[in-house]
């Protein structure tokens, strides 16, 4: 295929490195940028590198914030004696739109995986140890594990079912079972199976 620009090469190049964006969506995106007035691309380019240069993690959750401490570490109306544990900052932002959890998280960012070469000591876990100091935090009665259904996330939870078993604090997990609107029929045997493991009385 004849090379008709070597800068909208490289930017359909940077966008096609993005999650779920092939290199057909990429060039999509390229053209669209291309026929925006220059201002709004500006626009965009600021809004990319302020959030760079803004964006930190929470020293307490690990959560992403613009802040020291996060809105929900910080805010006084959270149940501090609940911690929500994730996999990523937009598990968090997942959950929060269900308004049904009223607690803390914490962001392990990442999973254990050792296929992938990534140990305990590679995600937020000493992090998530420094909250039962007492002496710094609220005491802990309930911790929620709320990871992805893979085997990745499964190996982590049974890591850290292991690990704060001596704390002797209630270890619960999300539900695992058939989305709302879908066929037993078109369910796959892991997911039937969590659904009746999982079933609650009525």
């Amino acid at each position: 295929m004849t090379n008709i620009s070597d800068a909208l090469d490289s930017l359909v190049e940077e966008l096609s490195s993005l999650p779920s964006i092939g290199k057909k969506t990429a060039r999509r995106l390229a053209m669209f940028v291309i026929k925006q007035p220059r201002e709004k691309v500006e626009k965009l380019s600021r809004a990319l590198l302020d959030v760079k240069d803004r964006i930190k993690i929470c020293s307490v959750c690990c959560n992403i914030t613009e802040a020291p401490v996060c809105k929900i570490c910080s805010s006084e109306k959270r149940d501090s004696g609940s911690i929500c544990i994730v996999e990523e900052p937009q598990d968090v932002y997942a959950i929060e739109r269900t308004n049904e959890y009223k607690g803390l998280y914490h962001v392990l960012h990442g999973r254990i995986s050792p296929l992938d070469g990534i140990g305990p000591d590679d995600i937020k876990i000493k992090e998530l140890l420094l909250r039962f100091d007492e002496n710094n935090f609220p005491k802990i009665n309930e911790l929620i594990l709320a990871l992805n259904p893979t085997v990745e996330g499964e190996t982590t939870i049974l890591y850290l079912q292991r690990l704060l078993k001596p704390l002797d604090i209630k270890i619960s997990r999300i539900a695992r079972g058939i989305p709302i609107g879908s066929d037993l029929e078109l369910a796959d045997e892991v997911t039937l199976a969590k659904a009746i493991e999982g079933r609650v009385n009525v």
